[in-house]
């Protein structure tokens, strides 16, 4: 009897069996059966969590809001009938928002006088010297060339004094050889960097502007030369971080090298973001940028590498233990519904109070309420925890072993308990690397990950991300210029 098909027999052929022969085809059928039922089970559960899956957006896991899919009813809408859920508030201005009037741009780089040339009542052309009304109106204009090729003519004259043969300085703005102007070589590295333009589309851009034709290769190398000079600065903050700050927000994100998923990591606080190019996602890389152990508080989701990390203190984000809540409730399970509303709740009431106390800086009543929020807490783990099952039974382990990370912002305020900081960074990364595809080698992605760390450290400290760049391309050409520092 094939173990993969039952055996077919009529009636006539089971009477001609004997008891024994019978007996094993019951037992093979038996054996069958269960095969067929374990293989149903395992179905079902594969079938459910595609379902689970095909639903999760951001917010019943960590994907972006980017990749949200809006969905909507195949079904041609009633114009009588109206959608049960209203939105919560509509597009545009709200009611008692106070707008804002642009007022001038600070600054008038060329004035235009505008009179009449003939009068439209009787023709003539001659008309009193003072006016008797002005109106004016400031206006943000692309002039025409706004790239100009100068040619410098760089003169040896010899001295009337002693006949020394004396040759003349080339300018500051320009780097002897190179056919691209410093200031325009930093307006690219912000447009490859920060505006992701492609550099065919650099080229085009070149084209409108100035009517000027760039290789794709000079451009390359304009960007290795930008990453080059910003290498000494990348060092000096890596040595700060370490040794400097007292709390570090991380997360990483998959990063395509020829065709290989490699990560990229990021290290960041309100004032600096460091990006590090690594082929793992391992503890190794995060001992590289902060060592072996950490003298500070590390704000991070609660991916396993992070879990036993030498630290001072650890704060993990509510945010993912709220979207793991949320998918929980899709999950089946017989109280997985009544677990996940539970603490999707108590979540829901931290991040409220912890945004109260950041408007009131009511520090006594925060710690109040914060004491009696870890006595709900811990209530609601041991209601729960004998009940649970499966992921839900990880969560509140999790809850309950980690109680220390997770709620570590209810005595130390000034940590917040979520991991925005790092999250909201590496979405400028995640922006590059769906439109550039990836890096062509290890070498050009680490090169990526220093010039958005100079993007991101310039934006968070207010500063201008092309006069950085400037900056740092004139103190390799000119040894009494010094490097820019991304250090706060």
């Amino acid at each position: 009897m094939d173990k993969n098909e039952p055996l077919e027999l009529n009636r006539e052929d089971l009477y001609k069996l004997s008891q024994g022969q019978l007996v094993d085809i019951v037992i093979e059928q038996a054996t069958f059966i269960q095969e067929l039922q374990k293989a149903v089970i395992e179905l079902e559960v594969e079938v459910q969590r595609l379902k689970v899956s095909k639903d999760l957006d951001s917010k019943t896991s960590s994907k972006p809001p980017s990749g949200d899919i809006l969905k909507k009813s195949e079904k041609k809408e009633d114009n009588n009938g109206s959608s049960e859920e209203a939105p919560k508030r509509k597009p545009g201005g709200q009611p008692g928002h106070v707008g804002k009037t642009r007022k001038g741009f600070g600054r008038v780089d060329r004035f235009e006088i505008l009179r009449p040339e003939f009068c439209n009542c009787c023709g003539t052309t001659g008309f009193v010297r003072e006016p008797v009304k002005v109106e004016t109106q400031q206006v943000a204009q692309l002039v025409e060339r706004p790239i100009e090729i100068v040619e410098y003519h760089r003169q040896t004259c010899v001295c009337s004094n002693c006949g020394n043969k004396q040759a003349a300085e080339w300018s500051s703005d320009i780097v002897p050889g190179q056919d691209i102007g410093i200031k325009l070589q930093a307006f690219l590295g912000w447009m490859n960097n920060y505006g992701h333009l492609s550099y065919e589309k650099q080229q085009e851009l070149l084209w409108e502007l100035g009517e000027i034709e760039i290789g794709v290769g000079t451009l390359v190398t304009t960007n290795e030369r930008i990453d080059a000079a910003i290498s000494e600065s990348i060092g000096e903050l890596k040595d700060w971080i370490q040794d400097n700050q007292p709390n570090i927000h991380s997360d990483e994100t998959p990063w395509i090298v020829k065709g290989v998923k490699e990560w990229l990591w990021i290290f960041a606080n309100t004032d600096f973001a460091l990006f590090h190019a690594a082929d793992t996602r391992s503890r190794a890389e995060l001992e590289m940028i902060l060592g072996s152990n950490y003298n500070g508080v590390l704000s991070s989701d609660d991916y396993s590498v992070y879990n036993g990390y030498d630290v001072k203190a650890q704060q993990k984000c509510l945010a993912h233990l709220r979207r793991h809540f949320k998918k929980l409730m899709k999950l089946p399970g017989l109280n997985n519904l009544k677990i996940g509303e539970t603490f999707i709740k108590l979540i829901d009431e931290a991040f409220k109070y912890y945004a109260n106390f950041q408007q009131e800086q009511d520090i006594l009543g925060f710690f109040s309420w914060g004491s009696q929020f870890k006595e709900k807490v811990e209530s609601s783990i041991n209601e729960w925890i004998d009940k649970a099952g499966g992921e839900a039974l990880k969560l509140l382990r999790s809850l309950r072993d980690k109680a220390h990370q997770w709620w570590y912002f209810l005595e130390h305020p000034e940590i917040p308990p979520d991991n925005n900081q790092a999250e909201r960074t590496l979405r400028l990364a995640v922006t590059k690397r769906k439109v550039s595809g990836g890096s062509r080698s290890m070498e050009r992605f680490q090169h990526t990950a220093n010039l958005l760390t100079v993007v991101q450290t310039c934006r968070r400290q207010g500063r201008s991300v092309i006069e950085f760049f400037e900056q740092a391309i004139k103190a390799i050409v000119n040894p009494k210029v010094q490097a820019p520092s991304l250090v706060p």
